[in-house]
């Protein structure tokens, strides 16, 4: 089987500013600490017994499967923010949710939870904790902010 059971999730965010979107983009990876991988886009299950790690090492230019959302903004001022949102179930798999926005990371962490808890309700799977990740950023001439969650094979 090419595809493993992930194992560990980590959650991260970061923000950059840009000559063009993806420069901009680029920079929100790096403060992420995740430029250096080749994301392959996924959707949004937390494995059963999936821990939740800090991030790791990585070799550059390695596949990995992640959830993610990102926003761009060009108007000097403007406040931009993304946020992951990791619903871990009691005894079962869990749901990830990903929010961005215009607006503050508060606000999109508040937005995620409560994204988290209404998939978590309608799979009728009870939430044993809901971990976020999330930044802000107030653009200067084109900024972006990016929030992942990361799928460990082990």
């Amino acid at each position: 089987m090419m595809w493993t059971l992930p194992r560990a999730l980590t959650a991260v965010a970061g923000a950059g500013e840009g000559g063009t979107d993806l420069n901009a983009f680029d920079h929100a990876l790096l403060d992420a600490g995740i430029a250096d991988l080749n994301f392959l886009r996924v959707t949004s299950i937390c494995p059963e017994g999936a821990r939740i790690v800090p991030m790791r090492p990585y070799t550059p230019g390695i596949l990995m499967p992640a959830v993610y959302t990102r926003i761009n903004g060009h108007t000097p001022g403007e406040r931009i923010a993304a946020a992951v949102g990791i619903g871990v179930g009691v005894d079962s798999f869990g749901v990830i949710m990903e929010y961005a926005h215009t607006g503050s990371a508060e606000n999109a962490e508040q937005i995620v939870r409560r994204m988290v808890e209404e998939a978590m309700t309608a799979r009728g799977l009870k939430t044993a904790e809901i971990v976020v990740a999330s930044k802000e950023h107030v653009v200067q001439r084109t900024g972006c902010v990016v929030a992942a969650v990361l799928f460990w094979p082990e």
